[in-house]
């Protein structure tokens, strides 16, 4: 599959990031969709079958009255989004989600932390973790590792006033000229532990959606983050494929 082979995920994926960023708000009318077809550069049916993408993933919904964008919508945004938001927009924070740090400091790291960034016995790395709500619900909780001389560069890094953390990224790239050049996740899921259950209003045990990111360029970990969802949100994923190559 390439992109071109499907422009409806691209109108898709275009009308999903105006409401995760906030420019589309919950209960908003969309236009109608022969003026958003006509705005998105499609046909019709190309922007019905994008907003049929949309409606089964939760991000709106239809009646008579129109198309609106869902209220409190049963999704999260994945690792993707959040780190193409921050990029694109200074905020690794959906709309209408909150942000708490509740720790930022140089730790010594796990041993799989330290060979995660390369490090030698007795490096340091900033060690922060943070959760996210959207009114009184809870929607994730985080901790992401860096580099120790990232903090020099970013003093932010090992603060936890609220105005400061949600664009963390966009600040180390400007900071220290590396930029992210790839990155991966991988997910499963599992039981909460207590200081999950905590954090996301849950009961010990319950099932959750759990997983870690790396985010790297040709020097190595940017960042590296571990996470856990509560078992009610929902996480999607596009994949674009290369075409084969004619030696293949």
């Amino acid at each position: 599959m390439t992109e071109t082979e499907h422009p409806y995920m691209r109108v898709a994926g275009r009308i999903r990031r105006r409401i995760l960023d906030g420019e589309l708000k919950e209960g908003e009318r969309l236009p109608a969709q022969r003026d958003l077809a006509r705005d998105e550069g499609v046909s019709v049916a190309t922007l019905g079958r994008a907003l049929d993408q949309l409606q089964v993933e939760g991000y709106i919904t239809t009646s008579r009255r129109g198309t609106f964008v869902a209220h409190a919508p049963e999704v999260a945004p994945s690792s993707y989004d959040r780190t193409t938001r921050v990029l694109r927009t200074g905020s690794v924070l959906a709309e209408g989600e909150t942000m708490v740090v509740t720790s930022a400091e140089l730790v010594l790291p796990p041993q799989y932390i330290g060979e995660l960034f390369d490090l030698s016995d007795g490096d340091r790395v900033v060690r922060r973790q943070w959760h996210t709500g959207r009114g009184s619900q809870r929607t994730g909780l985080f901790v992401t590792w860096y580099p120790q001389h990232f903090a020099g560069a970013v003093p932010e890094l090992l603060s936890t006033a609220r105005g400061s953390s949600p664009g963390l990224l966009a600040k180390i790239e400007r900071a220290t000229g590396r930029r992210v050049a790839a990155g991966r996740d991988d997910i499963h899921g599992r039981d909460a532990d207590a200081r999950e259950a905590g954090f996301l209003g849950l009961r010990v045990g319950s099932p959750i959606l759990a997983g870690a990111h790396r985010l790297w360029d040709d020097q190595g970990v940017i960042e590296y983050g571990e996470w856990c969802l509560p078992y009610r949100l929902t996480v999607g994923y596009e994949y674009l494929f290369e075409p084969a190559s004619e030696d293949s």
